[in-house]
């Protein structure tokens, strides 16, 4: 995941209606903006702006069905590199601590 990418995602995460918006995503499966806004307390246009910045960050891909409807789907591999980012950095801060710990039961036993 590069910075940049990174950055959308988290960015795209950090907003609670996003988040509600990808629940439903997926639960549900494939919805339109319309479909998803009768299930939200925000309008049709405020969905379409929200699938707009989740599919900037990847975490939805839009297809045409019929005529000029579209419909969302979430696409869960930003989501993988998210979860892996968080974990790599929480491993690094499991052996930081550890290696503190070990440090002060050291310093422990000399005194």
């Amino acid at each position: 995941m590069t910075d940049d990418r990174e950055a959308l995602v988290f960015g795209a995460l950090a907003d609670p209606t996003r988040r509600s918006v990808m629940r439903l995503l997926s639960e549900h499966g494939p919805r339109s903006a319309t479909e998803l806004a009768e299930e939200l307390p925000i309008t049709r246009q405020a969905v379409a702006k929200h699938l707009a910045s989740l599919a900037e960050a990847g975490l939805v891909e839009v297809a045409v069905v019929e005529g000029r409807e579209k419909r969302f789907r979430l696409t869960p591999a930003p989501l993988l590199d998210a979860t892996s980012w968080i974990a790599s950095l929480g491993a690094e801060w499991d052996e930081r601590l550890e290696a503190l710990r070990s440090q002060l039961r050291r310093r422990g036993r000399k005194s």
